[in-house]
């Protein structure tokens, strides 16, 4: 079992930051991916950004060169750094590892950004 804890969220302004970490329990050097996924009200969840295990970053068209993916496996930690925040990017963040067929999600941090 793996258990991601995310925290770094709060309530910013427009045009703000906020970098998100995501703790997990064991080495994420292990995982073939992992990434990170948000939730507005009333919405489904929807991949923001994803790093493989050589490095790889993919990232929605709504935040990219406004957000940054990163992992530092001596932390197993993963990150997602995220600067010039709207008030559509208001959700709960979520974190995410592969591991093989497995999926892991941590409980989700949230986001307020105001106008």
């Amino acid at each position: 079992q793996v258990q991601l804890v995310e925290s770094g969220g709060g309530s910013v302004q427009a045009g703000g930051s906020l970098r998100l970490s995501c703790e997990a329990s064991r080495s994420i050097g292990s995982f073939n991916s992992m990434g990170w996924y948000r939730q507005a009200p009333g919405k489904q969840r929807d991949l923001v950004a994803t790093i493989t295990r050589d490095d790889s970053t993919d990232y929605e068209i709504s935040v990219k060169d406004r957000f940054t993916i990163s992992r530092d496996n001596a932390k197993n930690t993963l990150s997602l750094q995220m600067k010039n925040l709207k008030p559509e990017d208001t959700a709960v963040y979520y974190c995410k590892a592969n591991f093989g067929s497995l999926q892991y999600w941590g409980q989700g941090t949230q986001v307020t950004v105001s106008s």
